[in-house]
C-alpha cells in the first residue's frame, strides 16, 4: 500500500472571515471563505482536481495554474484529495488548537466523527482500521483533550431527522392532519438528509428550489457542540460553558465551514436565554475549531503521541456511548439506513427482523434506489412503500437527481446526499495516499468534459 503524503496547510487570515457587509458572494457575513486554495507556485495546469469539482469552481487551461473560484467552492476537498501534484492546499487551526490545549483555564474537548476513527492509522503507518476507539480516546486525553464522541451526538440526530421524516409520512402519505403536522405543509417530500455540509452548501447556492425538502435537523457535529455548552458543561462535567472549547475531529473540509455559519450559536442564545452566563457575553460558536484527520495526526505528531502504541483499555463514559446506527454515519447510505431503523420501528410498532438495509447501501453505484416496505401499526398492517435514494458523490450526479426530481416530484419520498463518493470515508480531510483516493470505483472512469 502506498504511503500517506503530507498536505500543505495555512492558517486562517483575518481576510478569510470577510468583511462587515452582511453578504460577499455567496458567504454571510463572518462565514470562512477561502478553506482550500491552490498554490499557484506548484500547479501544473494538469486539469485532474477540475474533474472531481461538484460545482465547476476550479478555472484554467491546461497547462496554466488554476484558481478556484470562492464564491462556486462548497469547502469539500475532494480537488485536494485528488491532485496528482500536491499543489492543492487546506486551511488548518492546528496552531490555535495547540494555544488552547496549553491554557489552563480553557476545557479543551475532542468531538471525534465516526470515520477518523478508521483512517487516522494510516498516519502512523498503520492500515486503515488499525485502530480501537479506546486508543483514540486515550490519545485525544494524552494531549490535553476531554472526550464527547459524535456518535452521541449521531444517535440524537437520526431520532431528530427520523421524526421528522415519519411527521411526513403522516401528512403526505396517510394524509394525516392536526396538531404538529400542520408545519409538514410546508416541507413536502421528496425528504433529503442535512449532514452534509457541501452538500447542504451546494444546493443553497445551486439548487435553492430544494431547501424547503431538507432536513431541519443539524448534523451531528453541530448538534454535539450545543449539548456540550450546554447539557454536558452543567451535568456531566460540572465546568463553566464559557471555558469549553470544542474542536470537531472530522473527515471533512466542508466542517470547517460549516462551523463558522452565524445561526450555529445556539448554546450562547441558550444559555443567555435561561440566565447561565451574562447578557453581554461575547459571541461564541457552538463548535469552535475544526480539525481534519490530517490536523490531528499533526498534533499528534507535535506532541510525540502515536495512538496505535497506546493501550485499548478504558472505561466506559457517559459522552461516549452510542449505538451501531451512530457508527455506520461514516459511509455512504448509513444516514439514510439509521433513519430508515428509527422510521420503521416507529411506523410499525417493531423492530426489523433484520436492521441490515443492505438496499440502500454501496458506493459502487452513482446513485442507489430502493423501496423499503413499512408495515403500519395504526392502519391494521398496510403495507407503506417507502421509495428512496442515496446519492454517492455530487460531482457526477447531484444534477441528474435534480433533473428526476423536476420532472417527477413523487419519484422518492427520502434522499441522502452525501457530497464524497463513498461519503465520509472519503472525504477531503482523510489521509491522503500518494495514489490519491480515486481508485474508488464510482469515479471510474474519470468523466468526460466538454
Amino acid at each position: 500500500m502506498s504511503k500517506v503524503t503530507r498536505i500543505a496547510t495555512f492558517n486562517p487570515s483575518q481576510e478569510a472571515w470577510g468583511s462587515d457587509a452582511e453578504f460577499e458572494g455567496t458567504c454571510r457575513k463572518g462565514e470562512l471563505r477561502g478553506i482550500i486554495a491552490i498554490n499557484q507556485d506548484n500547479c501544473v495546469g494538469c486539469d485532474t482536481c477540475s474533474a472531481f469539482c461538484p460545482t465547476e469552481a476550479i478555472k484554467g487551461s491546461l497547462g496554466v495554474a488554476h484558481k478556484i473560484n470562492v464564491n462556486r467552492c462548497v469547502n469539500c476537498g475532494q480537488c485536494l484529495v485528488n491532485c496528482p501534484f500536491g499543489a492543492i492546499e487546506q486551511m488548518s487551526f492546528v496552531d490555535t488548537v495547540m494555544q488552547k490545549l496549553s491554557d489552563p483555564g480553557a476545557f479543551v474537548v475532542a468531538h471525534p466523527s465516526p470515520s477518523v476513527r478508521v483512517s487516522i492509522a494510516e498516519e502512523f503507518g498503520g492500515n486503515p482500521g488499525d485502530l480501537t476507539i479506546n486508543r483514540l480516546y486515550n490519545a485525544f486525553e494524552l494531549a490535553g483533550f476531554h472526550n464527547y464522541d459524535v456518535n452521541f451526538a449521531a444517535d440524537q440526530t437520526i431520532l431528530e431527522e427520523g421524526t421528522e421524516f415519519i411527521k411526513k409520512v403522516q401528512y403526505w402519505l396517510l394524509g394525516e392532519r392536526g396538531g404538529d403536522l400542520e408545519h409538514m405543509a410546508a416541507h413536502p417530500f421528496p425528504h433529503f438528509t442535512s449532514c452534509c455540509p457541501a452538500w447542504v452548501k451546494n444546493a443553497e447556492t445551486f439548487h435553492p428550489q430544494l431547501l424547503a425538502h431538507i432536513s431541519g435537523a443539524k448534523s451531528p457535529i453541530q448538534m454535539g457542540g450545543a449539548l456540550a455548552k450546554t447539557w454536558a458543561a452543567k451535568y456531566v462535567w460540572k465546568v463553566d460553558p464559557r471555558s469549553v472549547y470544542m474542536v470537531a475531529v472530522t473527515p471533512c473540509t466542508a466542517k470547517i465551514f460549516e462551523a463558522s455559519r452565524p445561526e450555529f450559536n445556539s448554546a450562547r442564545q441558550y444559555l443567555i436565554k435561561n440566565g447561565e452566563i451574562p447578557t453581554n457575553t461575547p459571541n461564541f460558536q457552538d463548535i469552535d475549531a475544526v480539525l481534519t484527520a490530517r490536523d490531528i495526526a499533526e498534533i499528534f505528531r507535535r506532541k510525540n503521541i502515536n495512538p496505535l502504541t497506546l493501550s485499548d483499555e478504558r472505561a466506559d463514559e457517559t459522552m461516549n456511548v452510542y449505538t451501531g446506527a451512530a457508527t455506520i454515519f461514516g459511509n455512504s447510505g448509513g444516514v439514510m439506513e439509521a433513519a430508515l431503523r428509527t422510521a420503521y420501528f416507529i411506523l410499525s410498532g417493531n423492530e426489523l427482523s433484520n436492521p441490515d438495509l443492505i438496499a440502500v447501501r454501496g458506493y459502487e453505484t452513482d446513485i442507489v434506489e430502493a423501496n423499503i416496505p413499512i408495515p403500519l401499526k395504526d392502519y391494521g398492517g398496510k403495507i407503506a412503500e417507502v421509495k428512496v435514494a442515496v446519492v454517492n458523490g455530487a460531482s457526477r450526479n447531484i444534477k441528474t437527481i435534480v433533473d428526476r426530481l423536476i420532472d417527477d416530484r413523487n419519484k422518492y419520498h427520502f434522499v441522502e446526499v452525501m457530497n464524497c463518493p463513498g461519503g465520509c470515508v472519503n472525504g477531503g480531510g482523510q489521509p491522503v495516499r500518494t495514489m490519491g483516493t480515486s481508485w474508488l470505483h464510482p469515479l471510474l472512469p474519470l468523466p468526460l468534459r466538454a
